[in-house]
């Protein structure tokens, strides 16, 4: 099998190309680096069955040879990504979704678009099921990307129902892990590099506000099945064990031994106050569930977070 996954740098596009040049894929990766990072990749330059093309998929697509999947993860997926970048992110979710799709159709191959839990914006409905259309506010600031993402999830439809496409889409819970970056700016990454470096940690509002979070292995091993085993229809993937912000920036500091304390900070526009996904559909027609829970997770994201800022020079403190 021969596929290409856009967005390869980012973090999750590079957990997807180590995951499917495991499983014995060719893998051609495509990415600009506006958000991705070359060292997320550099450990694949030598490997016999991978490329890549630096590419911005907001312009065509040119990619030699036969392709059998199109895995479309290319995005800026951070708030504090698509808040600086609104006009580049609202491409790469229309242009970019168009380009690719495109692509797909004129190789004969299978496309998934990784979507989002933020298509459901401040769900009225909890948890929520894939049948939710979800409570979006288009004109705030995070309407960019959560437009985008609607946006191409209508087109990747349209495909499908007019050109018969084989499609997939994956609606992206919270996902955490190895190879975030440190100022990537989402909760998980935030709190761990503020309490590694003895700083508050920066929670908004009250902290009531509740989130589900999936280990990145997890998480790429529910792609998979969803390319190879799901259908046309949105399918959610992520964890359903729902924490609040308090919650998590306890567990945080209790396995870093951090002696930060918390910051409140006002909450931001259109901030979700709840977000868990009802898998019930990926559990019946994937067999697929997480496994790695959040004490687990949060221990192997610590370590990885713990090296990287040793590496940058900005070592943790001691506990």
């Amino acid at each position: 099998m021969r596929v290409l996954v856009t967005g390869a740098a980012g973090f999750l596009g590079s957990h997807l190309c180590d995951r499917l040049l495991a499983s014995g894929a060719a893998v051609v990766g495509m990415d600009n680096f506006v958000t991705g990072n070359p060292a997320n990749v550099a450990h694949l330059e030598h490997h016999p069955r991978w490329q890549f093309i630096r590419h911005d998929v907001s312009a065509y697509i040119e990619v030699e040879g036969p392709l059998d999947g199109v895995f479309h993860f290319a995005s800026p997926a951070s708030p504090v990504d698509y808040l600086e970048l609104p006009i580049q992110t609202l491409k790469v979710g229309s242009l970019g979704t168009h380009k690719a799709l495109g692509l797909a159709r004129a190789k004969g191959a299978r496309f998934l678009l990784a979507s989002t839990s933020e298509v459901y914006g401040d769900p009225l409905l909890h948890p929520q099921p894939e049948s939710y259309w979800g409570n979006v506010n288009p004109v705030g600031p995070r309407g960019v990307y959560d437009e985008a993402k609607r946006f191409a999830k209508a087109m990747t439809m349209a495909y499908h129902r007019y050109h018969g496409l084989d499609t997939r889409i994956a609606r992206i819970f919270n996902c955490y892990g190895p190879r975030m970056r440190p100022n990537d700016g989402r909760v998980v990454s935030n709190f761990i590099v503020q309490a590694l470096r003895g700083e508050p940690l920066t929670v908004y509002g009250d902290g009531t506000q509740t989130r589900s979070f999936c280990y990145v292995d997890d998480l790429i091993d529910g792609i998979v099945r969803l390319f190879h085993h799901g259908t046309a229809e949105p399918t959610n993937i992520g964890n359903p064990d729902e924490f609040t912000m308090r919650q998590l920036a306890e567990r945080v500091l209790a396995l870093t031994g951090s002696r930060s304390g918390v910051a409140q900070r006002p909450l931001p526009t259109d901030d979700p106050r709840v977000r868990r996904p009802d898998i019930t559909r990926a559990r019946e027609t994937l067999g697929w569930e997480p496994r790695v829970s959040l004490e687990e997770g949060l221990g192997r994201a610590i370590e990885y977070f713990r090296e990287a800022l040793t590496a940058s020079g900005r070592p943790a403190v001691s506990a």
